[in-house]
């Protein structure tokens, strides 16, 4: 679901950018107030999760299609709205400037569609209220079945609207929005029960920090290592390993488009700002598209010593286990920069 610029006028990509500035400036001062020391690791690791699970795109049968984890309903129950909020932005702009994944201009919406929903609008009128002060199992999974499903409906229906205000591309409403809602309501589904795994997980090892989440207050007494190191562990083994496994189906958005214009990518305009800004990602991208950059073809008579399948796995894994510590250190920062004084 990360937008790419050319689906984006300057007027509407600009006006997302300050949207989601100003949200962040906000999250940023609530952080300040209410963050204590123990959630600062935990936003660190998280990203990095994120960030590792985001590549791992799974098929959608008799589709043709794929999906990956929007996170922003597991970020948002573990971290409560305000650090989640800061933590995607992270993950989001670490993918946009190092991979090229998702466009410069679009990174407003990008952080908007999958940042602002599930932190804003699903869990504190969706999970709160049907979790409940007192958090069991059976009220968690369906909370978050429900919260995820209407996040990925949420998310999609943004990105149509921000594709068709900007009036650059040729996708027509009606047809674009009937693609992308039931494709993205399958993925919701995925994402739900991923959110509702590792949740559980959280919950038994540690739900203090789920309450805290809820009541914006501490996340008890006790450390957080065991948890911090079991989201470290499992982002460096996802984004190292398991991303080779990753379908190679377009993703949920790439195939709405394909289905409409027959090409799973649209060029955007090399003038301008849209050229502007995709100069300075050609530059910044240093592993585009969760891979070394392309080298020129070797000609016939020079012997390359890794096969092209071979160097694409160790792009995959350099990029998963490079990203992975990009984004921890990142978001770790921001916790650290505007955790609460004492």
């Amino acid at each position: 679901m990360h937008m790419a610029d050319a689906l984006l006028s300057p007027a509407v990509g600009g006006a997302m950018c300050a949207v989601s500035a100003g949200t962040i400036a906000y999250c940023s001062r609530k952080v300040r107030q209410e963050l204590d020391d123990k959630k600062v690791p935990l936003m660190g690791v998280l990203g990095a999760f994120l960030f590792a699970a985001q590549m791992i795109n799974f098929t959608i049968p008799a589709t043709g299609s794929s999906g990956h984890i929007g996170g922003g309903m597991l970020l948002t129950i573990l971290l409560g709205p305000y650090a989640a909020f800061l933590t995607i932005a992270s993950v989001l702009v670490v993918q946009s400037l190092f991979f090229a994944d998702g466009g410069l201009l679009a990174l407003g919406c990008n952080i908007f569609n999958m940042g602002f929903f599930p932190a804003f609008l699903a869990y504190p009128f969706i999970y709160k209220k049907m979790v409940g002060n007192n958090p069991n199992q059976t009220r968690l999974t369906l909370a978050i079945m429900v919260s995820a499903i209407v996040c990925l409906q949420l998310g999609p229906f943004g990105v149509v609207l921000e594709t068709v205000l900007s009036g650059v591309s040729s996708l027509p409403f009606s047809t674009f929005v009937l693609l992308m809602q039931p494709i993205h309501l399958a993925i919701g589904a995925v994402e739900g029960l991923v959110t509702v795994a590792v949740v559980t997980f959280v919950f038994k090892a540690r739900p203090e920090i789920l309450q805290g989440a809820l009541e914006a207050g501490p996340t008890g007494s006790r450390p957080v290592r065991t948890v911090v190191v079991a989201f470290l562990v499992a982002a460096l083994f996802i984004g190292g390993i398991v991303s080779l496994f990753a379908s190679k189906n377009p993703d949920g958005l790439e195939w709405a488009i394909a289905k409409v214009t027959g090409k799973e990518e649209l060029e955007a305009s090399k003038q301008g700002l849209h050229g502007v800004l995709a100069d300075l990602q050609q530059k910044t991208a240093f592993l585009p598209d969760y891979s070394f950059r392309k080298q020129p073809e070797p000609k016939k008579s020079e012997t390359v010593p890794v096969q092209k399948d071979e160097a694409g796995k160790v792009g995959t894994s350099a990029a998963g286990l490079v990203g992975t510590m990009i984004v921890l250190a990142l978001a770790f920062l921001s916790g650290l920069v505007l955790k609460k004084r004492k």
